[in-house]
């Protein structure tokens, strides 16, 4: 199949050709024919699969049929639910390209700025409203937002909401927007609470479901260093030198973790930044620039922000600590190996991770190869005891505070450490 096939407007295809689209992915197959026909839609769909695509074209082209000249000033006719200013943006940029040739207006609104320049804009008049809950309520609130005349309502990563707690925040919006429109619903994964949620607002929905979460793109190749926890720095060092990759993302779990490994790594030379919901909007967009443009070469990021990372040809990523929930990992990976690329996945792995590693390989049914050739190898086989932590005198006590604790008889052995041949 092709676009050719899907029964696009003749601004469309030249659209979907200047961008260099020739065949549809699954989900834009299956997605687009559907909602031209006016279905309300259920996709399930991982990052990279190309669901962008899947809701924005059709919208444009359902707006441009019904779309009102000489009617004064343009109503929202389309709204676009996503959680991270990253999404929403990526979001506005295909906008642009997918309806470069159309006569349609689109906004993209968040929090983290002035809200000045959007109100500006929506009192311009705009078609389709991409936004994040927050500002979208606030600006509601604030009567300078209507959604009385929405068609298509579109809400994009669902489980990504929930996992920011914005759940609550998109019932609201819900409850504000007509009973009668056409609902678009897309979410990487499907849990009870997110399938609570689609029924409760979708119309006899098709459901479509590609790639599901425990799949891994076939064009990536997978690789697990077992290494102690303390080596990691040293490891991540020598593989970024090695390499000869201009583009390469990192993953911590932690915002903490994040800014540890960049300052790390540029007092290596190694130019690198780090993307984490405590940066500031415009810190985060610089560091996405740079990274885009090459600038740095180095991007730490932990998992909500790097949602919004689209970059197709981005050759490596490595887990520089395991994720602790096993779609997590498959989110990760996918942001390599993208539009027919191919891409390699990394991953470090201490003692106290494998657990996290045996989870991912049950998710993804398969052993992910081990590397067992390189300097840091494990030695560590236990997770280590904690330090008891040492009481401070109380000012009240009238004892010496002076006199030495002894460790006599309470000494730890130091453990017997063999390295193990099954890892």
């Amino acid at each position: 199949m092709t676009f050719n096939d899907l029964a696009l407007t003749e601004p469309l295809q030249k659209a979907v050709e200047k961008v260099g689209y020739t065949n549809p992915t699954p989900i834009q197959a299956q997605s687009i024919p559907a909602i031209l026909n006016g279905r309300d839609i259920l996709g399930c769909a991982q990052t990279g699969t190309g669901k962008t695509a899947a809701f924005s074209i059709p919208t444009i082209q359902l707006l441009n049929n019904s779309q009102e000249t000489g009617r004064g000033k343009v109503a929202i006719k389309s709204l676009i639910l996503t959680p991270t200013r990253e999404l929403a943006i990526q979001i506005g940029e295909s906008l642009a390209d997918y309806g470069k040739f159309s006569n349609l207006k689109h906004l993209v609104i968040f929090g983290g700025v002035s809200q000045h320049s959007q109100v500006q804009a929506l009192r311009n008049g705009v078609d389709i409203l991409v936004a994040t809950p927050g500002r979208l309520l606030d600006l509601m609130d604030q009567g300078y937002i209507s959604l009385s005349k929405l068609e298509i309502f579109t809400l994009d990563e669902a489980d990504r909401m929930l996992d920011m707690g914005f759940v609550h925040d998109v019932k609201k919006v819900i409850k504000k927007i007509p009973a009668k429109r056409q609902t678009l619903f897309f979410s990487a994964t499907m849990p009870d609470a997110i399938l609570d949620l689609a029924h409760s607002i979708l119309n006899n929905p098709l459901k479509v479901e590609v790639t599901p979460v425990s799949s891994t793109a076939e064009r990536i190749r997978q690789e697990v260093y077992f290494i102690d926890k303390t080596n990691k720095k040293k490891l991540l060092v020598d593989i970024l030198k090695e390499s000869d990759a201009d583009r390469i993302l990192v993953f911590t779990r932690t915002k903490h973790g994040a800014n540890k490994v960049v300052k790390d790594l540029i007092k290596t030379g190694i130019t690198s930044e780090a993307i984490h919901g405590n940066k500031t909007q415009n810190a985060r967009q610089k560091a996405l620039k740079n990274f885009k443009d090459k600038t740095t070469r180095v991007l730490v990021a932990t998992d909500i922000a790097a949602r919004g990372i689209d970059i197709d040809e981005l050759a490596v990523v490595i887990n520089f600590e395991i994720p602790n929930i096993a779609e997590t990992y498959v989110h990760r990976i996918g942001r390599t190996g993208r539009a027919g690329s191919s891409g390699v996945a990394i991953s470090f792995c201490d003692y106290e991770e494998k657990a996290y590693l045996k989870d991912i390989q049950k998710l993804i049914d398969q052993q992910v190869p081990v590397v067992e050739d390189h300097d840091y190898p494990m030695e560590f086989f236990e997770i280590p005891e904690k330090k008891p932590q040492q009481r401070r005198p109380s000012r009240n006590n009238n004892r010496s505070s002076t006199s030495k604790r002894t460790n006599s008889g309470n000494t730890s052995k130091r453990r017997n450490v063999e390295r193990s041949k099954n890892k």
